[in-house]
């Protein structure tokens, strides 16, 4: 199981707040943040409610510490290792991200993107649980940034945009129901590097 899954961190005895962490990682990811109440995280994590608000005094505090731990866990401990591991060539990463995908989208426990969810959850922009989910998607997009400018790519910026767009759309497409949408994203970063005037060997699978 990843640990962008599980919300767990190596293991050894957990503390109480892990225990909270953990418990709400998995209920927050896989049902949203505003469907779950911290009385069904204090109920699965054995915690008491009242220990549960002198670890965390609101549910917006919750929150914040659950966005916090999926950027951790899920963009740079299993997107980021998994697209290097996968792959050498700056732009050949970039299709890698695809590949990752594939195999996520496939797995019976497919979650969807908590980022996306954190937005349709939170129509009010100015929201601070909204606007830190939105600063996390920023972080994914500069690491497509930085692929693209290590690639060449002369407007790593409108790229990383671009870029973006194909992968919450494949996420969006997957969490529907189309379990090759990982693979037809694939095919659209390929035109996008093309038209850049970037090229791409066979890496990138695994």
């Amino acid at each position: 199981m990843s640990a962008h899954r599980s919300g767990k961190l190596p293991s050894r005895p957990a503390s109480v707040r892990e225990r909270i962490d953990q418990t709400a990682y998995e209920l927050f990811s896989r049902h949203g943040i505003r469907a779950v109440g911290v009385d069904t995280i204090s109920a699965r994590s054995g915690v008491a409610k009242m220990t549960l608000y002198r670890h965390y005094p609101s549910k917006e505090d919750l929150a914040f510490a659950f966005l916090r731990r999926r950027e951790e866990l899920w963009t740079r401990s299993w997107l980021q290792q998994e697209v290097e591991r996968r792959a050498q060539a700056p732009a050949e990463r970039l299709l890698a991200v695809f590949d990752v995908f594939d195999k996520w989208f496939r797995r019976s426990d497919f979650e969807g993107c908590s980022f996306l969810k954190v937005l349709l959850e939170h129509d009010d922009r100015g929201h601070p649980v909204r606007k830190a989910a939105e600063a996390h998607i920023k972080t994914i997009r500069a690491f497509l940034r930085r692929l693209a400018k290590d690639a060449g790519v002369r407007d790593a910026h409108a790229f990383a945009r671009q870029m973006q767009m194909v992968m919450m759309g494949s996420i969006v497409a997957a969490y529907a129901g189309d379990r090759d949408a990982a693979r037809r994203a694939r095919e659209l970063g390929s035109l996008l590097l093309a038209r850049a005037g970037i090229g791409t060997g066979k890496g990138g699978r695994s």
